[in-house]
């Protein structure tokens, strides 16, 4: 190990941005938008000549100068940030690269969870990490021949996501919702959540579930080392998609998925086309599962969405948001936001 090279964390200001931009560009890699900060190596003094990311409990962006390449510095730089991460609390990590450096941060001791063939890995730094969550998540299994599941955002809970619900409860003989905890909705987490249970609150076999970090948001994709838009789009679907279908699905039993027509967001539509590839087409160890897409439901000829209710609330439209909503979402907006806004009105 070359004795002159000396770790730091640099913040997220202009210049450290710059620098460590000229390295991944050297490496052939993008600078990620989503990092928290970075942890460098120096030698020189002030040459950076390796480099990696840390977004939440996400490793991106490792870069090693070709000329410092076989100094073990990927490991050192693991290291670092690994110890950076358990300072601030934060043991479970996870990492993405491509695919032949899986032996690379195997002996770092990360693991691979799913691999998209010649795009990208996701690895964990356990060897048990997803096989604890999916034995956790097996104690909510359900007998049954047909076995449906969503995966809703509800942000907020919709007349359309419980038309969904309803639909798919009564093709299956258990339907379980995963509903996504990344905190960044305009709802949080915990009220979501909550709408989307007492949504469903009186359909007799439906379980409603958290979505864990296994279920991969936009903000953790490895669009860093893949440039063309194409296969960043098939990496991005294939590894959120491989790990419901490898892990998530076997642990209860699920053999259909459900999701609505998506009439407005191109990216949301394509992700529903890929679904049908990764989940049913795909030729892997585990078990195919069926693809179901239905009409979204409508209103004076519109399909109602979550995202016209955040507008409509935005424009202080309260009244238009009653016919696209069930009576508890209502009552929740009533008692959270619309009588907020007056009671803002009143005391200005």
């Amino acid at each position: 190990m070359n004795t002159d090279i000396k770790f730091a964390i640099l913040d997220n200001s202009a210049k450290s941005l710059n620098d460590v931009k000229n390295l991944l560009e050297l490496c052939n890699l993008q600078l990620d938008s989503n990092i928290d900060l970075f942890v460098v190596a120096y030698a020189n003094k002030n040459q950076i000549i390796a480099s990696t990311g840390l977004y939440h409990n996400i490793i991106k962006c490792i870069a090693i100068d070709p000329k410092y390449r076989g100094e073990n510095l990927s490991n050192q730089l693991l290291n670092e940030i690994i110890n950076y991460a358990a300072d601030k609390g934060i043991f479970h990590l996870f990492l993405y690269t491509k695919p032949e450096n899986i032996r690379i941060f195997n002996e770092c001791g990360f693991y691979p969870l799913v691999v998209v063939p010649d795009l990208a890995t996701l690895m964990e730094n356990t060897p048990v990490g997803i096989a604890h969550y999916c034995k956790e998540l097996s104690n909510n299994q359900h007998s049954g021949k047909k076995i449906g599941s969503i995966v809703m955002n509800a942000n907020p809970f919709t007349l359309g996501h419980q038309y969904l619900v309803e639909f798919a409860a009564k093709e299956c003989d258990w339907l379980y919702i995963f509903v996504v905890s990344e905190e960044n909705s305009l709802f949080s987490f915990k009220d979501r959540f909550n709408l989307v249970q007492a949504g469903t609150a009186k359909i007799a076999n439906v379980s409603v579930l958290s979505s864990s970090e296994y279920i991969v948001s936009q903000a953790t994709f490895p669009n860093y080392f893949l440039k063309e838009k194409a296969d960043i789009e098939h990496a991005n679907t294939g590894i959120d998609l491989l790990l419901f279908r490898n892990y998530i699905a076997p642990s209860l039993n699920i053999t259909h998925r459900f999701v609505g027509t998506e009439p407005f967001s191109p990216i949301t539509n394509k992700y529903n086309q890929g679904m049908k590839y990764w989940l049913n087409q795909y030729q892997t160890m585990t078990p195919k599962i069926d693809l179901i897409e239905i009409e979204r439901k409508h209103t004076n000829g519109v399909a109602i969405s979550a995202t016209a209710v955040r507008r409509l609330l935005n424009e202080n439209k309260i009244n238009e948001i009653k016919e696209l909503v069930p009576e508890t979402t209502w009552n929740f907006l009533q008692n959270n936001y619309v009588k907020n806004t007056e009671r803002y009105y009143e005391n200005r």
